[in-house]
Formats: C-alpha cells, sequence, structure tokens
C-alpha cells in the first residue's frame, strides 16, 4: 500500500485536511484522512495528537499512520481536557500578537506566550499602534527587545506598516498567536489576499476582551509564505512541564541561573539564589519575575496524577 508524507493544513472533528509535501506550497487541493486506529502508537497522551504543522505518514486509504518528530511547537495547557494541547508545530517563527488598547496590552500573557513557543523562534508585535501605551507599558514593550526578542509596533490598517512584517516572514511558515480581540485576524486579513480573509469580530466592552473568531488552527497561503491562524484565546495556561524547563524559558535567568547554590534551584524559595538577589538589585525585571513564579504556582493547580510526575 503506498504511503506518502504529507503537511496537516487543518483538523476539525478528527477529519484532517492533509497536504502530500511534494504539493506544497500550494495548499488547494487537500486530502480528507482520519487517523488509523483513532490512536497514534508513537504519540504520548495529549488532548490532540495532531496539529497544523504536523508532518505525517499516510497512505492511499487515507489513513494518518504515524507523526514525524517535530522541531518544535506552541502548546498550552487544555483545563477542559486536562492535558496538553498543540496549536500549532514545525513552524519557522511564532508571531505574538498583543495590542495597545481594547484589549489593553497585556504582559504577563505576553510571557506564557513564550514559554509555551516550544524551541520556536519568535516576534512580538503590538497591535493597534495608533492608540499609545503608557509610559510604564512601553517600557515594558520595550523590555522584550532588550531581553533579544525581535519586536514590532504597528497598526493593521497602515500598508506601510503591515509591508514591514511581511518583509519578516517572505520564505516562512509562521503562525500567529494572540488573545481575542487584539487583531489577530484583521492582520492576517492585511496580510493575505482576498480569498483567504478570516472572519473579524468585536470586543466586549463590559471585560475589554475579544470575541472568538477563529474557531480552528487553519494554514493559509500567503505571497510567497505560508501562515498559520490560531483560535484567539481570553485566557493562555502554560503547558505541563518540568519547572526547570519554565525557568530556563526566561532568558534573563540563565546567567545568575549558573551561579545559584543549588544546580536544581526554581528561584522560589531556594537560600544563595542568584537570580533572586538579581531582581532585588532591579537586573531583572520586576514584574517578569513576579509573572514567573504566577506560572511556577500554576502547575500545582493541575491535577495531582500530574503533578506526582514531576516529583
Amino acid at each position: 500500500m503506498d504511503e506518502r508524507i504529507g503537511l496537516i493544513i487543518r483538523g476539525i472533528n478528527n477529519i484532517f485536511s492533509v497536504i502530500p509535501l511534494e504539493e506544497l506550497p500550494d495548499l488547494s487541493n487537500p486530502i480528507a484522512c482520519r487517523i488509523k486506529g483513532k490512536v497514534l502508537s508513537n504519540v504520548e497522551a495529549e488532548y490532540n495528537p495532531l496539529a497544523v504543522g504536523d508532518k505525517v505518514l499516510f497512505n492511499s486509504d487515507k489513513l494518518i499512520l504515524k507523526r514525524l518528530d517535530r522541531k518544535n511547537s506552541f502548546q498550552r495547557w487544555n483545563a477542559k481536557g486536562q492535558s496538553n494541547q498543540t496549536l500549532v508545530a514545525n513552524v519557522d517563527l511564532v508571531i505574538i500578537v498583543t495590542s495597545s488598547d481594547e484589549p489593553p496590552f497585556r504582559p504577563r500573557f505576553v510571557d506564557r506566550a513564550i514559554v509555551c513557543s516550544q524551541n520556536a523562534p519568535i516576534l512580538i508585535v503590538l497591535n493597534k499602534s495608533d492608540f499609545s501605551l503608557t509610559e510604564e507599558q512601553q517600557k515594558r514593550f520595550d523590555h522584550y527587545k532588550e531581553l533579544g526578542y525581535e519586536t514590532l509596533q504597528l497598526s493593521a490598517f497602515n500598508e506601510g506598516e503591515v509591508a514591514k512584517l511581511k518583509e519578516k516572514i517572505i520564505g516562512k511558515t509562521v503562525a500567529l498567536i494572540g488573545q481575542s480581540g487584539v487583531g489577530k485576524s484583521t492582520l492576517v486579513n492585511a496580510l493575505l489576499d482576498d480569498e483567504n480573509l478570516q472572519r473579524t469580530g468585536s470586543i466586549s466592552k463590559k471585560y475589554q476582551r475579544g470575541r472568538h473568531v477563529t474557531r480552528y488552527s487553519i494554514m493559509l497561503n500567503g505571497d510567497d509564505f505560508l501562515m498559520v491562524d490560531t483560535p484567539g484565546m481570553r485566557e493562555l495556561l502554560i503547558p505541563y512541564t518540568e519547572a526547570s524547563l519554565i525557568a530556563d524559558s526566561f532568558v534573563e535567568f540563565r546567567e545568575y541561573a549558573k551561579q545559584c547554590a543549588f544546580q536544581s534551584c526554581l528561584h522560589k524559595m531556594e537560600p544563595n539564589c542568584k537570580v533572586k538577589e538579581a531582581v532585588e538589585k532591579n537586573l531583572i525585571h520586576h514584574d517578569r519575575y513576579v509573572s514567573y513564579l504566577r506560572m511556577l504556582d500554576s502547575l500545582d493547580e493541575r491535577p495531582e496524577s500530574w503533578q506526582l510526575e514531576r516529583r
């Protein structure tokens, strides 16, 4: 039976749209496939064994036999399913979209999105730049660039500013991640042609949060790039992982962590912690450190079975 390698561009109700690799970058003729036996033997327990961007082995019966190794992924904790959920895999760039207003800039969402971007390069985009940040908010956003992350401020309605973003993604497969209402779908529309336009929604005035528009991850054709639009989120929970990996996701910790008294230091309650000393000396941004502590504490709220695996 013929077996081929393909790329998943969409998955709904356990039916996955697969493009044979030889047909890329054309996404116009996907093959609707199912998982053989509904279980992939090489995949550990996850909310979804397959995600957009996964490369898979499938056969002429339209059955997916195997998920190939991932080079990276964007993964979050799914509270309903009580397990990790992958939104997208194998991208060249994760674009974390936030906004200046409606909803307001939330740096701790960005911090969590960075942790969720496992082994993937990151670009942080501040949309709705026609609304000004406060001085403190601007410093917090600028701090990401100081940490080494690529950043960009733009308005999805400004063609010149959108063109600067387009320059950064030519020749790449990218994923857009963001809270509901930050203008992610509007930004996608600005980057794509008319055939791939995504629906846009309004903002909840009461809660300053967006209403979900994109319901599932989908890969779209751009002009010399591929783009994955992901569902907007009202909250983002970090995936179950080793606590030490969360600390390692905070790039500013690394230099000081090498000097901690304990190799397994989590920079929380341990004595002689050089990361905590750096926070006290304002060498590490205090709000970033608080953001880290909240993520660490969130692991204790996971089911007991997951907590036992941490110990």
